[in-house]
Formats: C-alpha cells, structure tokens, sequence
C-alpha cells in the first residue's frame, strides 16, 4: 500500500473515493488517512490529495443524483437491495431529509448507510440540481479535510503501523483480509436472519383493493416520509405513521381490525418490521403489502394526493 501510494498517489485515492462514492464496498477514509500521512512525511503533496478526491467526491455525487433522478426509486431499491442493512436503508435517509433538508447531503458522508442513498434520493426528490451541487461539494470537503487532517496529524503513528505491517509482510494482509471479510461475513448473516424473521404472509394489491368499502375493510398504514407522500400520494384512505410512531405507541392501531403496513423498501423490510412487531405484542392480524406502493401504482389502482 505504501509503495502503491508513493508511486500512484493521487490516482489511487481519486478512484478509491469514486468507487466509494457510487455505493462499492471499498472504504476511502482509511486510503486518504495513509496517503496524508505519507505526505505529511514528504511523499506527496496534501493539496493535491485534497483536488483529487474532492474531484473524485463531487463526479460520484453527481452520477449517483443524475441516476436518482432519471430512474427514479428502482435505483433506490437496487442500492438498498445490496445494502447490509436494507430494513433501514431508504427509511433513515429520508427521515434526515425531512428533519434537516439539504443540510442532510452535508453531514450525510459521516453518516453510516446514509452517505451512499442520499445522493441520489436528492435526485429522486427533485432537489435542485445547483443546490445539491453546493451542498454535496461542501459535506465532502469536510470529509475529506477530515480524513487529511487525521492523516496529516496522526502520521507518525500511521508510519509506525505502516512500518509494523510491512516487517510481518502476508501475514499482515492475511489477517487484515480476514477481519474485513469476517465483518462483511457478519452483516450479511444478520442480513440473512433478519429476513427471515419477517416471512410472513404478505397481502397483495389486488386483494386490499377488493376489500375496500367492506365491512372488513383493512386499516392501512403508510410508512414512508412525507417527502415520499408529497411527490407520489398514497393509498387512499391510509394512516400515515412512520416506523417510530409504531414502536412509540402501538396503542393506537386497533387489534380488532385487520392492519396493513407499506412501504418502498426492498422485500416490504420496514413493513414487515412494523407488522411483526405488532404480532410479537399479540396482534393477531397484521399483514405487509406485498410489493408496497409501487405494486400499488403499477397495478393501475387510484392514489391519493
């Protein structure tokens, strides 16, 4: 990695920040911290690290908003289909964007599973496109900086590491190879086991549709943000609650009726949280949508704005 860096410095980090930026498994912080610190020491230039992942930082932002915004939530679920926490992917990037707006896309790169989604969740949004641009540019700016500055601070510590790693050579790597994958190894069990504890029986569009204006006509409830209603209405007649309100207060769905939560996640997760939640409190007749909202709308069926 030394090597690597003292000889292809900037282009390594400018495609480690890229690659992170459109949603690949390849962490950057830990890249720019090395090749600060390498400069630091008189191996490279830290004002050209700072240009060329800031370049790389804003170029992936852009193409991830560009693709938000002509694909619209089928990139949505294909980036949370392969995030290592899919119940909470779209859900907590949205809530961020209801809570603190466009100062979401500054904070969003120190956020865990956020800094990926809401680049192009802005796109989806319609946020504007110089907006997001100026937001987008500043939040990376300060990761960045403060990836450097620990690099630039921490560099003889990191030249200590560094120097440890290479005296043990294979093994070293083996074993830094072996706790990345033992970590990705774990999320993706617990990814596995959560979705196995939510296969219970899903409700389809056609069946909730028939069953409106009847005596047993369901309750149902809508999970996603407001920013979400907003842009695409919802099923009429819905309650909106968010996954939150559920947990804070299940007091307020009836167990007397039948409950039907949606969402626009990947396998109906936070639906189908909520709906097992509520069973584990004994509700006896709560289902997920399967499909969600955009089962709904596909199926030609009418949405309240």
């Amino acid at each position: 990695m030394t090597e690597l860096l003292e000889t292809y410095g900037l282009a390594l980090v400018f495609a480690n920040v890229l690659a992170e930026q459109i949603g690949l498994p390849v962490p950057a912080m830990p890249t720019m911290m090395i090749a600060a610190a390498l400069a630091a020491g008189e191996h490279g230039s830290l004002a050209g690290l700072a240009a060329a992942s800031l370049c790389a930082g804003v170029l992936g932002n852009a193409i991830l908003y560009a693709v938000g915004e002509r694909y619209g939530n089928r990139v949505m679920k294909l980036l949370c289909g392969i995030s290592l926490s899919p119940d909470s992917c779209v859900r907590q990037a949205s809530l961020r964007f209801e809570r603190w707006g466009g100062w979401t896309l500054v904070f969003a790169k120190f956020l865990p599973g956020i800094g990926t989604i809401a680049p192009p969740l802005a796109g989806v949004m319609r946020f504007g496109r110089g907006r997001f641009l100026a937001l987008s540019t500043l939040g990376s700016a300060l990761w960045i900086a403060a990836a450097l500055a620990l690099g630039a601070l921490f560099h003889e510590q990191i030249d200590d590491v560094l120097a440890a790693l290479e005296r043990y050579g294979a093994r070293a790597a083996a074993a830094v190879i072996a706790l990345v994958a033992a970590y990705i190894a774990f999320k993706w069990w617990e990814r596995r086991r959560f979705y196995r504890t939510l296969r219970m029986a899903r409700i389809t569009v056609d069946e909730l549709h028939s069953r409106f204006g009847r005596k047993d006509e369901p309750l149902v409830v809508d999970l996603r943000g407001a920013a979400e209603r907003r842009r695409e209405g919802s099923i009429p007649g819905a309650r909106v609650m968010s996954f939150a309100d559920v947990e804070r207060r299940p007091a307020d769905l009836p167990r007397d009726r039948d409950i039907v939560f949606f969402c626009n996640c990947p396998n109906e997760a936070s639906a189908a949280s909520a709906a097992k939640l509520l069973a584990d409190l004994g509700y006896a007749r709560v289902r997920p949508l399967a499909g969600g909202f955009d089962a709904w709308v596909a199926a030609g069926y009418g949405v309240e704005r």
